[in-house]
């Protein structure tokens, strides 16, 4: 098999014995074909074959020049942030539930994978967001995210009080459970449960959802995505707020905190087998009507 790939690396869901089969054919078709295998550590209790090369997932990226995340897209949202830093591609098997980005069945997974391996795929590239929490005026957190930044009230019955600028220009003050922004890919995601707009994966864009705001005028807003987005708080007692990237909490931020979201300049690159079409998979998970040929 030609490819231009030589060393592949293997991210499961580690917390989920199911994914033994699947992620046990993909090694073995693998190294039946002569590539350098090398999977992450959490997931090789899953393979049963001797003398397995083993990584963390922080730094497989650096050790491959493709990825292949097995699991749903939890599984590879965590994988893309891994790599994020490497420019290499990604490839996700779905293994969960809905799977917007995960788009190879494990039922068609050895003929997909070997169209992939052999240069017949699509790429795209997608961009992050990189979250800094800034407090005393210096960075004390900082994490990148997929599908979204959330900042949201955290074991308080009271709403919170934000108030955003846009790259320094005010935009508006809000009570309100909290404020997601999200990137085109995170528009399939909990931006879309908080009536969101979905945006195309193409678009130089952000969307900005409100969490059950006070006002019911406060709706979504969609902006470019080279702006900077500050959000900060206007309360005057100390309030418990959480603030998420994708599913990496950063607990206890402070009202006098600032949080600064801009999008990373480094994109992460997936792969998709050739006919990705981004409409039909809308009209598969969200079951919108198909009549049309």
């Amino acid at each position: 098999m030609h490819s231009s790939f030589k060393t592949i690396g293997i991210i499961g869901k580690a917390s989920d014995p199911g994914i033994a089969e699947t992620l046990a054919i993909l090694y073995r078709y693998l190294k039946q074909h002569d590539y350098a295998v090398i999977v992450d550590r959490l997931s090789a209790q899953f393979i049963t074959e001797s003398g397995v090369e083993t990584s963390a997932i922080e730094s497989i990226g650096q050790h491959c020049d493709l990825i292949i995340a097995a699991g749903g897209d939890g599984t590879f949202l965590s994988a893309a942030r891994a790599i994020a830093q490497y420019d290499i591609p990604l490839v996700g098997i779905n293994l969960g539930r809905l799977g917007f980005l995960v788009d190879i069945s494990p039922y068609e997974l050895l003929p997909k994978l070997n169209n992939i391996l052999t240069g017949q795929y699509s790429e795209e590239r997608r961009y992050l967001l990189r979250t800094k929490i800034i407090r005393d005026h210096r960075v004390f957190n900082e994490q990148t995210a997929v599908n979204e930044v959330v900042v949201h009230r955290w074991v308080t019955p009271s709403m919170i009080e934000i108030v955003t600028h846009i790259n320094g220009v005010y935009l508006n003050s809000q009570r309100s459970d909290g404020m997601i922004v999200s990137t085109p890919t995170g528009s399939t995601a909990y931006s879309l449960s908080a009536g969101g707009p979905i945006l195309h994966p193409s678009l130089n864009a952000l969307v900005l959802v409100p969490l059950n705001p006070h006002t019911l005028s406060n709706r979504p807003i969609v902006i470019d995505d080279t702006a900077e987005i500050e959000i900060s708080f206007c309360q005057t007692k100390q309030i418990n707020a959480l603030v998420t990237c994708d599913h990496l909490e950063i607990p206890e931020v402070l009202i006098s905190d600032k949080i600064l979201i801009k999008k990373d300049p480094k994109p992460i690159r997936i792969l998709h087998p050739e006919g990705h079409d981004f409409f039909e998979i809308l009209r598969k998970k969200l079951n919108w009507s198909g009549g049309y040929p």
